[in-house]
């Protein structure tokens, strides 16, 4: 992850945990899991610890773990979707 013995002020905390609110909130229900917050905030955590302060680049940060997470769907036939 590389965030590992990364220190952040609270206002970035404090950003970085609206990000992940924000992100979790475009996520169904059914995806609304820890494990997918937990990605989520990996990610952000990730961008954050390399200097990252821009609460744009966070946001993607936080939408690529979405897409990364959900993209192997599109490779499945339609029949076989769950819904």
């Amino acid at each position: 992850m590389g965030a590992t013995g990364a220190v952040f002020q609270p206002e970035l905390i404090e950003l970085m945990r609206a990000v992940l609110d924000d992100a979790a909130v475009m996520l169904t229900e059914a995806k609304r899991t820890s494990a997918m917050k937990a990605e989520i905030a990996s990610n952000i955590l990730a961008c954050a610890a390399k200097g990252e302060r821009d609460p744009v680049a966070l946001r993607i940060a936080a939408l690529s773990a979405i897409v990364e997470c959900t993209h192997y769907s599109h490779d499945i036939s339609p029949e076989r979707r769950a819904v």
